[in-house]
């Protein structure tokens, strides 16, 4: 599913964890409508709007409401451009969705405020045709099959990625969400990476992407440059050959300025771009977790790298870290804002959100909520538990950020699918002393939780 999102207001609500079960509004002849708030807490709510047009096809169109509480505020919405005047909001196609034929839907959402009742909204029209009528169900065994989501790997139905506007999207212009897993650090559990492993992760976990975290320092690529490329190119070689993406993570963290390997960046990047530049599966991530640095560092840093990756590839997709150990600035008292109106001069390109879900919380949510509609954003490193990478699983804001970032459409990769000592681990330790990475019992509790949220079922658009 597209998302195009606009925020509305300042102060945009974080998602909560209470659901609703309220029943869909009524709806349209010329149109129908079902409304369904999918989750509510104090203060806010998320909705979900599904318009179908019954009558003749249309080019472009407006679906207006009136929210009946004087309280009751669109914060940001997403799938269109929402506008709120007085109790009337209005949600306007945008590019993809601008044609509705006859029988056919758009799905919209938006996430709100109210300060008294929260009463469902009424007298929906499009394109001012009241929406009173309903859908007609097909005979049994009738009709046209409903489109359902592109079949085989993820690279074979996605291809080559490209940005476009704040999303990531496919070979057919469709944004996708690929969701993943992290390394660890390949110099050291280099044993739980191989054939059996990189088998159960596509097949059993059914993860769209591989991060490869290949750190710079810490006994890592400068201790022997030629190695770990190769090592690296040997795992994108192994994620392709599954249907992976391969998200090659250059990851500096000590010292947290990325100047300081400059010039190993612009070796290493040369080289494995030049090597990879003729596969799908690739992205590039070219600084982990920026620390102790302004903006504009970090900036002058991918202004130097970015040309080097494109001169070998020009058309992959590359990542780019920002500060506050990519918080978008939030851990170092920053926002958005900063690279809103200094953004790196170059295309293709998204920026990095990590997250620790016992460590950052509502501040760091509304953050994110707010800048996806402004930046194209990646959820490139996440944990289950405090920012140190160990402690007790924070469940209920993993969901919290998990359903977040599903609603957002963002991609991310956990950290991570290894059997380090540590309860940020999707497996327990001495797993990869064996052949099994995928039954209960070798996944600790953040592991179980994990794979089954990457395990269900990609919806990657193709039409």
């Amino acid at each position: 599913m597209k998302r195009l999102l606009a925020v509305l207001a300042t102060g945009a609500t974080a998602l909560g964890l209470m659901s609703l079960s309220n029943p869909p509004a009524a709806a349209a002849a010329g149109c129908e409508v079902d409304y369904t708030v999918t989750s509510q807490w104090q203060g806010g709510f998320q909705a979900a709007v599904k318009v179908t047009n019954l009558g003749d096809p249309v080019n472009g169109w407006t679906l207006k409401f009136a929210l009946p509480d004087a309280g009751q505020r669109v914060v940001q919405g997403w799938n269109a451009t929402w506008a709120q005047s007085g109790s009337t909001v209005t949600a306007t196609n945008v590019d993809w969705n601008r044609t509705l034929g006859t029988g056919a839907s758009a799905d919209l959402g938006f996430v709100g405020s109210f300060t008294g009742a929260n009463p469902q909204p009424t007298a929906f029209t499009l394109g001012g045709v009241a929406c009173t009528g309903a859908v007609e169900e097909p005979p049994p065994g009738g009709g046209e099959p409903t489109p359902g989501p592109g079949t085989g790997t993820p690279v074979d139905v996605n291809g080559l990625l490209r940005v476009c506007g704040v999303h990531l999207c496919n070979q057919y212009g469709r944004p996708v969400q690929l969701r993943g897993m992290s390394t660890h650090g390949i110099q050291w559990f280099a044993r739980c990476y191989d054939a059996a492993s990189l088998d159960a992760l596509a097949k059993d976990w059914k993860s769209d992407l591989l991060r490869i975290a290949m750190y710079v320092q810490e006994s890592g690529y400068e201790t022997d440059p030629a190695g770990f490329t190769s090592r690296v190119n040997g795992l994108v070689d192994m994620a392709e050959a599954r249907g992976m993406y391969a998200l090659i993570d250059f990851h500096t963290l000590t010292p947290g300025d990325p100047n300081h390997n400059l010039d190993r960046a612009k070796t290493f990047f040369a080289s494995v771009a030049a090597r990879n530049a003729a596969k799908k599966n690739v992205i590039y991530e070219i600084a982990n977790e920026p620390n102790g640095v302004s903006w504009a560092a970090v900036k002058s840093y991918a202004e130097q790298v970015i040309p080097v990756i494109r001169a070998a590839d020009p058309d992959a997709v590359v990542i780019v870290g920002t500060r506050g150990w990519s918080s978008l600035g939030v851990s170092d008292g920053s926002d958005e804002n900063e690279i809103v109106s200094n953004p790196v001069d170059a295309d293709n390109i998204m920026y990095a959100f990590h997250f620790y879900a016992a460590s950052h919380k509502d501040v760091y949510r509304t953050t994110l909520s707010r800048a996806a509609s402004r930046l194209p954003l990646f959820v490139t490193e996440f944990g289950t538990v405090s920012a140190t990478g160990d402690g007790t699983l924070d469940r209920a804001s993993t969901t919290a950020w998990l359903d977040l970032l599903d609603q957002l459409k963002i991609g991310y990769a956990n950290w991570t699918y290894s059997d380090a000592p540590e309860s940020s681990a999707a497996l327990r330790p001495g797993t990869c002393a064996g052949g099994d990475y995928g039954s209960s019992g070798v996944l600790t509790e953040s592991g179980a939780l994990i794979k089954s949220r990457i395990s269900t079922t990609d919806h990657f658009p193709t039409g």
